[in-house]
């Protein structure tokens, strides 16, 4: 019956138009057809494979080794074990008595690019930190012992070595980052899992993401897929130029990658090559500009960057930057918030002379000063700033308080010395210790100098405090309660 109906179908009636039409659009002009309803359009590739092969021979697996100390019985001794709860230590020393501790190894995979052909290969260093051993293997299988020439923590690029042979391969070139655009083709090349050399495609999916990973992220997106394994492993364009080094993933995600922009790399190359990085230091705390920083501070947007302590014989001290300061432009660029500037005074070399644009009480200022060279410890960021209202008490700094909350009692301000539980201040995480130095941009020496400050707010809805946290200085936006 079914054949029946078809056979009409097709000879007489609106049935056998639509199936002869559609007979025709997707039978003689099928390869067309599909073409024009593809949802990637007539620009994607036809293939991929002529990229993968131009590229294959460049991307290396890396696996590394280290040696740990550890007592064999550890997997039982772990304070969260249910063995030792429900066991106790006393029967492990029991029937095992008190057992050394021995060595034990431990090994992990990654990938990386080889970018000369004298040996270099570039990957990330959490791939390679604390590695005893690395050796790397070719994709015609061939394996080679590499060390560690420069690595860098801050933005986790890792520079290492290896004795070229003449089966060495050629080194792949490294392209522009800065000229991807959302939405360009993109191939990533690695070892996920272990499982060797494995090639993904997708796009870039966006640009500058911050996802907490350094001081200095500036991330790619993208969708080709990554995991672990790939770290370290290279993201190519359409020409076969490494745009990316693969990094890192959103495990609960799909289709969420990001790569360290090759520009980024390329700048700290001749640093890593020698084994050091060194970084351009300025000497302050920063932070962000709130809506409610840039009402207190009279601004009309909410850009730039607001220095909340300078510190002591810094270049910046030296050329007569002031905490209230908000930087505006750095070496004539204009600078909206804390991240890019740290990344534009990080990535200038140490002893260039660079010009500050800053407005101090509304007036446009220049100062020039020569960066010195970042600590190896690095300037820790000021806490994170909240919304707040009242409801803490104040005093003066005595001997008892110091000692107590751990100031110099030469230290000058007043300290908090309670927030009232459930009070904006206790959501805002203001708490008992915190030193307040300035109010409304006021000094503050004492009770007194507070008391007169609050009294000339007192019409105010907001309060601008400056903060004194340990090492740090923060300011902090207090806003009134609603009646």
């Amino acid at each position: 019956m079914r054949r029946e109906w078809l056979r009409k179908s097709v000879v007489t009636g609106r049935g056998g138009l639509f199936f002869l039409c559609f007979m025709i659009f997707f039978g003689t002009l099928g390869p067309m057809a599909w073409a024009v309803v593809s949802p990637y359009g007539n620009n994607a590739p036809s293939s991929f494979a002529d990229l993968a092969d131009q590229v294959k021979d460049s991307v290396v697996n890396i696996s590394t080794t280290q040696v740990i100390k550890g007592h064999p019985l550890q997997p039982f001794l772990n304070p969260d074990s249910p063995f030792r709860e429900f066991f106790g230590d006393d029967f492990f020393k029991r029937f095992f008595g008190d057992v050394p501790q021995g060595k034990m190894k431990t090994h992990s995979l990654g990938s990386g690019v080889v970018i000369d052909e004298e040996g270099l290969i570039l990957t990330n260093n959490h791939v390679v930190d604390k590695a005893d051993e690395i050796k790397i293997k070719l994709q015609n299988g061939k394996e080679y012992d590499a060390k560690v020439v420069g690595r860098d923590s801050k933005t986790d690029l890792a520079l290492i070595k290896v004795k070229p042979d003449e089966d060495f391969p050629k080194a792949a070139p490294l392209g522009n980052s800065d000229a991807l655009r959302v939405g360009d083709w993109v191939m990533a090349v690695g070892n996920p899992f272990g499982l060797g050399h494995t090639v993904t495609v997708g796009i870039i999916s966006a640009k500058g993401r911050i996802i907490g990973a350094g001081p200095y992220d500036d991330f790619l997106q993208t969708d080709a897929a990554i995991n672990p394994g790939n770290s370290g492993g290279p993201l190519f364009n359409m020409r076969g130029e490494v745009v990316g080094i693969n990094t890192a993933i959103v495990a609960r995600g799909q289709g969420i990658g990001f790569a360290i922009p090759i520009n980024m790399a390329k700048e700290l190359l001749p640093q890593l090559k020698s084994g050091k990085v060194i970084r351009g230091w300025l000497g302050v705390m920063i932070q962000d500009i709130t809506p409610e920083l840039a009402e207190s501070f009279g601004l009309k947007e909410s850009k730039g960057v607001l220095i909340s302590d300078v510190i002591e014989d810094s270049p910046a001290d030296k050329a007569g930057l002031e905490t209230g300061d908000i930087v505006v432009e750095f070496n004539g660029e204009p600078v909206e918030n804390a991240h890019q500037l740290s990344r534009k005074v990080a990535s200038t070399r140490p002893e260039t002379t660079v010009k500050i644009g800053i407005l101090r009480d509304g007036s446009r200022k220049t100062i020039q000063l020569r960066l010195g060279t970042m600590p190896e410890e690095g300037v820790s960021e000021p806490p994170s700033v909240e919304k707040t209202s009242w409801g803490m008490s104040v005093q003066n700094l005595t001997e008892e308080l110091a000692s107590r909350f751990g100031w110099d009692v030469s230290e000058r301000g007043v300290i908090i010395t309670e927030v009232e539980p459930g009070s904006p201040a206790a959501e805002a995480r203001l708490r008992p210790g915190d030193l307040i130095k300035e109010v409304n941009r006021k000094k503050i020496q004492n009770l007194r100098d507070y008391n007169q400050a609050l009294k000339k707010g007192k019409k105010k809805r907001s309060l601008l405090l400056l903060i004194k946290r340990g090492d740090h200085t923060f300011y902090v936006v207090l806003q009134a309660q609603e009646e």
